[in-house]
């Protein structure tokens, strides 16, 4: 059985492992990257807080000694589902079974001034990207005597009160309390704000209501300004725009505030579903089509009685689809019963700052908050890194933050732009 996988995020990448060492079953993983890399984080690498390396590994490297596990670097141009085989940007492959799981872009909701100006965090090279131009607006800004310029090069909005826009406007707060002033002493009297703005009239919308109130309070006091019902609408000339008519002078607009999944070229339209995700059934089999599957991020499956209107499009939902379609690949080949997916929600978190966080677990009602949550949030970030190497390097690195209140990672690294 030959299964391409297009995708290593979580579901692509547990699918794959869950179906090493099947002698009947030969997996090839398709990725545009030549690495793994851990979306929860990616936050602490655009804030210096972790290297790129503690939260990626090399697909090769992984996939070393596991004979029926291949890799490709490359990019899916399109399907041809009649003939069994993708297009990919450097050739072509066939297979038995196609799976998706290409995971979701960044949505910026039609406004084509965000998709220029905005600084994204969806990959590590947008992580990247976003560290080194808050490093260099922050360079600018030592050197500018213009108060207005520099306020804008200091100023930081947010746009997203989800997960990532909590944990990076909380970085972001404490990075201005503990470095900011020890390392640019030319910028003690200047002003500097982070905002955290949300269309919505709570931050962490899906989290419990004690979490949201928590949520709010501690950003409140570690100085973020929250907005809430302020929904962007523009950011042109270093302006954000909002629907309510106000504006805020920033020169860094970070957006977290959406995403949306993607489309391919020879999946037939009526094979999509909200939110532009490839439409399956309970087991995880695209509408229309007869040995294609979608997984995580770009799925949207009916069936869960729980989840009427489709999953979230979180880890824990990728993971666990792609470990059930893994056991129903192996299924096929004994010719058992296939399993039908259903989710087991574990959960849900986000960590605020410092000894900060908050949890919530389903079953039973539980709320956490505080330092107890915050190492609720460390545990469970640190198992779910693919390898042990991860595992201790980003530990490491938490520690030296931890008793420092710092790192040394602030290095503006960007590559030469040859001709």
């Amino acid at each position: 059985m030959k299964i391409v996988i297009i995708g290593g995020g979580f579901a692509g990448i547990n699918l794959a492992k869950e179906l090493v060492n099947q002698p009947q079953i030969q997996v090839t993983l398709v990725d545009k990257n030549n690495y793994n890399f851990f979306p929860p984080l990616i936050y602490q690498v655009a804030t210096a807080f972790l290297e790129p390396s503690s939260i990626s590994y090399p697909y090769r490297k992984f996939f070393a000694g596991k004979k029926n596990l291949q890799f490709r670097l490359g990019e899916l141009v399109s399907v041809v589902p009649a003939e069994n085989k993708v297009i990919l940007n450097n050739g072509e492959l066939s297979y038995d079974y196609l799976v998706f799981a290409t995971g979701a872009e960044t949505s910026y909701f039609g406004m084509e001034n965000v998709m220029k100006n905005a600084i994204p965090m969806k990959t590590l090279n947008d992580a990247i990207e976003m560290r080194n131009t808050l490093l260099k607006n922050l360079e600018k800004a030592a050197i500018t005597k213009d108060i207005r310029k520099r306020r804008k090069l200091l100023t930081i909005v947010v746009a997203g009160g989800g997960p990532t826009g909590v944990e990076v406007s909380g970085m972001f707060a404490e990075m201005r309390k503990n470095i900011l002033l020890k390392e640019y002493p030319e910028l003690e009297t200047s002003a500097s704000n982070v905002y955290l703005v949300d269309g919505g009239d709570a931050l962490l919308a899906p989290m419990s209501v004690a979490s949201q109130k928590d949520t709010l309070e501690a950003l409140t006091k570690l100085g973020v300004v929250v907005k809430l019902n302020s929904r962007v609408t523009d950011y042109i000339n270093d302006t954000v725009h909002f629907a309510n008519g106000e504006t805020i002078q920033t020169k860094n607009l970070i957006w977290a505030a959406g995403v949306s999944a993607k489309l391919f070229e020879g999946i037939p339209t009526e094979s999509y579903g909200r939110g532009r995700r490839m439409a399956t059934d309970q087991y995880n089999k695209v509408n229309g089509l007869e040995n294609v599957y979608a997984i995580g991020d770009t799925a949207i499956l009916a069936g869960d009685q729980k989840f009427p209107d489709g999953h979230p499009q979180v880890a824990q939902v990728a993971i666990q689809q792609g470990l059930n379609l893994a056991k129903n690949f192996k299924a096929m080949v004994h010719n058992k019963p296939l399993k039908a997916f259903t989710y087991n929600d574990k959960g849900s978190m986000a960590i605020i700052g410092k000894n900060k966080a908050v949890v919530d677990l389903p079953s039973p009602k539980w709320h956490f908050k505080g330092f107890f949550a915050w190492i609720i949030w460390l545990f469970i970030h640190l198992i779910s890194l693919i390898t042990y190497r991860n595992r201790l390097n980003t530990f490491w690195n938490w520690m030296v933050a931890y008793f420092a209140r710092d790192q040394s990672l602030r290095m503006i690294i960007r590559p030469d732009k040859r001709s």
